[in-house]
């Protein structure tokens, strides 16, 4: 939660000027300190539904240790679910209809599988849009993770996301770009994020529509960008979001993928995650695999048990810093009444304030 400059103290100014949230003491008193309420658009497969689930309120948890939040859950009912995922989904998921009725605070959208290179073709892209424009008029910021980025660029923006050479995959140095925007003005300006994807928005494109990057990477691109009035939809890319086992369990996915004769080469290891040692025991573990295909005899599990304890997480603590401060500052400008946008005296345009209409 911000400091109030209760008083004319100089070093109040001077924390303001390096980004840190300062608060006028005539706002804080017209604030209604209550709890938030959050809604998750949750896009991912059944496979990943719930893990998706702990991943952001774990995220969202842990953001802030004052602050009481209240999730809402919900998904486009257009995605298709196997009978189990339906089932977990008719019991604890909201439906949207409900959602616009209540409100929310903010809103945080997944990304998805798809089938095909144009999102527009994609069943959920009708409903996605609805969903997007109601929060944009409605809800106080929208986060977007990975492929929502892509949708929302694509559909609000006009920039289509571009397919890569290569996967990029693994964990990357990210810097920090804007250091004065208050997102980012108190983590650290270098930090790591996981990214798994085939196509990339640019940083010319997160530009050329009128939006500010404020973490990027040399090797894995744009990470975080915002829209052109600095918070009403904050953009990821990346993943940080992921557990520290979640690149290792997509990694297993695709060697199930390669025996199974799904994708034709072994799956390269996702970059600077793995160490030398496990590197070690997944090269020997390939050749195991490989030599038992060309026996016809089934090929071993992953060692996944000898992998795990060796792993290094290098991105929650920033990840949590960056969401503690997307919902401070919402807690700061967010109307009382969760059906109502913001506080008055905020400009829509401009809700934090920083001059970037």
């Amino acid at each position: 939660m911000p400091i109030v400059a209760h008083n004319d103290l100089p070093t109040f100014a001077r924390l303001r000027e390096e980004g840190q949230q300062i608060l006028d003491p005539n706002l804080a008193l017209h604030q209604d300190i209550r709890e938030l309420h959050i809604g998750l658009l949750n896009m991912m497969p059944d496979a990943a539904l719930a893990a998706t689930e702990r991943q952001f309120f774990r995220l969202i948890g842990e953001s802030n240790q004052i602050a009481q939040f209240y999730v809402h859950p919900f998904t486009l009912k257009e995605l298709e679910r196997r009978p189990e995922a339906r089932a977990h989904i008719e019991r604890y998921y909201e439906p949207f209809e409900q959602i616009r009725a209540e409100g929310l605070d903010a809103l945080i959208i997944t990304g998805a599988n798809v089938t095909g290179p144009d999102l527009s073709l994609e069943p959920f892209w009708e409903p996605l849009i609805e969903v997007v424009d109601w929060a944009y008029d409605n809800v106080c910021s929208t986060l977007c993770s990975c492929l929502a980025t892509h949708a929302v660029m694509q559909f609000r923006y006009g920039k289509r996301r571009q397919r890569q050479p290569a996967k990029r995959w693994g964990v990357f140095p990210h810097h920090v770009l804007a250091r004065a925007h208050p997102l980012v003005a108190d983590v650290n300006t270098r930090f790591d994020v996981p990214h798994s994807r085939f196509n990339d928005i640019s940083h010319a494109q997160f530009v050329g529509a009128g939006l500010h990057v404020l973490v990027e990477s040399e090797e894995a691109g744009v990470h975080l960008a915002v829209s052109p009035d600095g918070f009403r939809q904050v953009f990821f890319q990346g993943h940080p979001e992921y557990d520290t086992i979640s690149l290792l369990k997509e990694y297993k996915r695709e060697v199930g993928r390669f025996v199974a004769g799904a994708r034709p080469d072994y799956p390269p290891f996702p970059d600077n995650y793995f160490g030398l040692q496990a590197r070690a025991i997944l090269d020997e573990h390939r050749d195991r695999v490989i030599r038992a295909l060309d026996q016809s005899r089934t090929p071993p599990e992953l060692p996944e048990r000898l992998i795990t304890a060796s792993l290094h997480n290098t991105w929650h603590d920033t990840a949590e810093g960056v969401i503690g401060n997307w919902m401070g500052l919402i807690y700061q400008v967010t109307h009382h009444d969760r059906r109502q946008t913001f506080m008055a005296g905020i400009d829509p345009n401009d809700p934090l304030g920083l001059g970037w209409r």
